[in-house]
């Protein structure tokens, strides 16, 4: 069992909202877990944290999103401005260095994290970096990357994410056949097909395109003393996320490790998405415990 509490850590242009986890009888045995995502917020992780209760777990709003209000007048999402975040959020925790599940988007941030602050960070396992630059495609998808964004901007939110999940669930390389394709209906997806107005979306506006065009720093990352982790989720071979995962792995001269389920396989149903957590949180310990 655990108690939570969640604090707000003051930073300019900023109030980061986090909560801490912590275990009822204090245990020395682990380091502080931080499980970041993005653009998803804290409750993405609520299943998966229920399976470490045998440490400190934190999870936090990324900055401008969720209960993060920013007041820096910005609405962009960099890597390197939530990595600084981070790092200032892991000194206010007196913790470091931590291990870090970093997702998706999140996990881009977590790279460059241990690029620029190399000490913070004990184990880095990150899941599926949605990092573009490094796929042999990567011009054909970065024009998908924009077939999404015109999508959104035309019709709104249901036609960019139908337009989105067409995306990330097309196998292989980005080709002609790709692009000769119809636009999904969002209605197939169980999406609105009504324009709402709204165009301030993270995921599919070019808020967060600083996330996919991120360039790791190959050689900071293999220098520092954490032991990063690329991991992939067994049921998305072949797609964009996992193929960004695989040569991300590759450019840091290893392999990426199989995790259980999909690009959100530790979700517990939330956002429409079922996963494995017990076994994908089975799968993160192992890892975890072999640093």
């Amino acid at each position: 069992m655990t108690t939570m509490e969640t604090h707000t850590l003051a930073l300019p242009g900023v109030d980061l909202v986090y909560d801490v986890r912590s275990p009822l009888s204090a245990s020395d045995d682990h380091r502080t877990l931080l499980m970041i995502g993005q653009p998803m917020t804290a409750e993405g992780f609520n299943a998966l944290a229920t399976h470490f209760t045998d440490r400190t777990v934190v999870t936090y709003d990324p900055r401008g999103l969720g209960r993060s209000v920013r007041s820096d007048g910005r609405s962009d999402h960099t890597p390197q401005q939530q990595a600084a975040d981070l790092h200032l959020l892991i000194e206010a925790l007196g913790a470091a260095p931590v291990d870090v599940f970093a997702s998706s988007g999140g996990a881009v941030t977590a790279l460059e994290l241990v690029a620029s602050h190399p000490g913070d960070v004990a184990t880095l396992v990150a899941h599926e970096p949605p990092i573009t630059g490094v796929l042999p495609d990567a011009a054909a998808a970065e024009r998908a990357q924009a077939v999404v964004h015109e999508a959104y901007q035309a019709k709104g939110m249901g036609a960019g994410m139908a337009a989105f999940m067409a995306l990330v669930s097309w196998q292989g390389e980005f080709t002609d056949a790709y692009f000769a394709q119809p636009a999904p209906d969002p209605a197939a997806f169980g999406l609105p097909t009504e324009d709402d107005g709204s165009r301030d979306d993270p995921l599919l506006s070019k808020a967060s395109g600083t996330v996919t065009d991120y360039r790791p720093d190959a050689a900071a990352l293999t220098a520092a003393p954490t032991r990063i982790v690329i991991a992939v989720g067994e049921e998305t071979a072949g797609t964009y996320t996992a193929r960004t995962a695989v040569a991300t792995a590759a450019l840091l001269g290893q392999e990426a490790v199989v995790f259980p389920s999909h690009h959100g396989g530790f979700l517990d149903g939330e956002f429409g998405y079922a996963g494995k957590p017990a076994e994908f949180a089975a799968r993160l310990r192992e890892v975890l415990d072999a640093g």
